[in-house]
């Protein structure tokens, strides 16, 4: 390599000897906070649904489909309903991460128990009793003695109509209790082989759109509705209003006053925040709008459930979504989101090492030059006070030794905007080599 290019190469390693601990150290951080931030959810999730032709099922497709549009696979498990979701979120060998729960299936202390979290209120589920036309009935007092279908104990309905049989002075043995399915208790209610059937469902679900509309099919009126929604506080007064199913045939022929709990997402509390988001921004776009019991944006709401609501789905209901998703895909705004944290632990570490790192690297590069001033200055001192005749030999071996220093000297490489430095040091050394040169002269 020519001298001259070697002269003015860039101090590579030199620049590395400084800030490559600096980098080290940041890059260690970045890791570690990433890491911790785990701001790249997981791109499966298994939801519990609920029975075949159900609210929850035919609302679990649509949050399936709306998570495919960001490359999240959500796996769709059927059960019974409610009862049997909490328990399979209980269950970590169940494999599911997210489940609809109807609100007064759980308590707040066993939720905690069972780290669960709520990502927030979807929509009501009425209590609706079906029962045949030719029954009279008016008061729960009444249903002694007849055949009505409850479903299995893992829909959460038996535990909850049985709460509403209790306050009326009405024992489950004093009805004949059946624990059939949905589908298969509606056809039996058709058939006349029982005498009514309980849902606690959204009126989206098919099963209830048809018995709305079936001829002979009479819908319990909850008169009393708001009597119970102070027995129990999970339940609230809603009411069909007439004419909403078939405005055409007047359907129903009145306004029916209901009861009704509400259908809450419940999450393990170690699902990961961006697919809460997800979840929640899911729900906002699909339970958003009005319907037959709420108005447009009355759901989803953080109210209603007696699960604690997740952080990050509390704080979607308080700001929105976050302002980033505004103008950037989801994927990217939820990065930058949760990234903050490793943005401000750099900046705080970036601001001190920006004063710190530079002037060491130029104190480093200026040291290959001033370190030869102590060998100049050792040179000055061992010519002072020689006796007469030792004179000749001491002051040949100090030139030797000037002249090997300047010979090294001669081989350092630094950058051009440090040749100041380096060429003041070879003046130097032809200032102390003259003031040598005159003493080894004739007196």
């Amino acid at each position: 390599m020519p001298k001259i290019l070697k002269f003015t190469q860039f101090a590579l390693r030199d620049l590395l000897a400084t800030f490559g601990p600096a980098i080290l150290i940041i890059g260690l951080v970045c890791f570690l906070a990433y890491r911790l931030v785990d701001p790249t959810p997981p791109t499966h999730v298994t939801l519990s649904t609920g029975q075949e032709n159900s609210a929850y099922e035919a609302f679990a497709k649509r949050y399936a489909v709306v998570l495919a549009k960001h490359n999240i696979t959500v796996t769709l498990k059927p059960s019974l309903g409610s009862q049997e979701n909490l328990q399979r979120l209980d269950d970590p060998k169940s494999g599911v991460d997210i489940a609809f729960v109807q609100s007064g299936s759980t308590e707040q202390a066993a939720a905690e128990r069972r780290g669960l979290v709520s990502l927030g209120s979807l929509f009501t589920e009425p209590v609706w009793l079906f029962l045949r036309d030719g029954k009279k009935i008016t008061h729960l007092t009444q249903l002694k003695g007849l055949k009505i279908n409850v479903g299995q104990d893992g829909t959460g309905v038996p535990q909850l109509f049985i709460k509403l049989l209790s306050v009326n002075g009405v024992e489950p043995a004093d009805l004949k209790l059946g624990a059939l399915e949905n589908t298969p208790a509606t056809v039996e209610l058709l058939a006349g082989r029982i005498d009514g059937l309980v849902f606690s469902s959204a009126p989206d679900a098919p099963l209830i759109q048809m018995l709305l509309q079936t001829p002979g099919i009479k819908l319990f009126d909850f008169v009393q509705a708001e009597a119970y929604t102070r027995r129990f506080p999970f339940l609230s007064h809603v009411t069909l209003p007439r004419g909403i199913v078939d405005l055409g045939r007047d359907l129903p022929p009145k306004d029916y006053q209901l009861i009704a709990p509400t259908a809450t997402l419940v999450a393990r509390d170690n699902l990961h925040p961006a697919l809460i988001d997800l979840f929640v921004q899911a729900a906002a776009d699909i339970h958003g709008g009005a319907g037959w019991f709420h108005r447009q944006g009355e759901f989803p709401t953080a109210s209603y459930t007696e699960i604690p609501v997740a952080h990050d789905a509390a704080k979607f209901y308080k700001n929105g979504p976050p302002l980033l998703q505004n103008y950037m895909p989801f994927w990217l705004s939820n990065f930058f989101d949760r990234m903050w944290v490793v943005i401000v632990a750099l900046g705080a570490l970036i601001l001190p090492l920006s004063r710190v790192v530079p002037p060491l690297y130029v104190w480093k590069i200026r040291s290959r030059v001033y370190r030869w001033y102590g060998q100049l200055r050792t040179v000055e001192q061992a010519v002072e006070d020689v006796p007469p005749d030792q004179r000749a030999e001491v002051y040949a071996a100090q030139l030797a030794r000037l002249n090997d220093i300047e010979h090294k000297v001669n081989q350092i490489s630094i950058p051009l905007s440090f040749a100041e430095e380096l060429y003041g040091l070879r003046s130097h050394i032809n200032f102390v080599r003259n003031r040598l040169m005159d003493l080894m002269k004739p007196a």
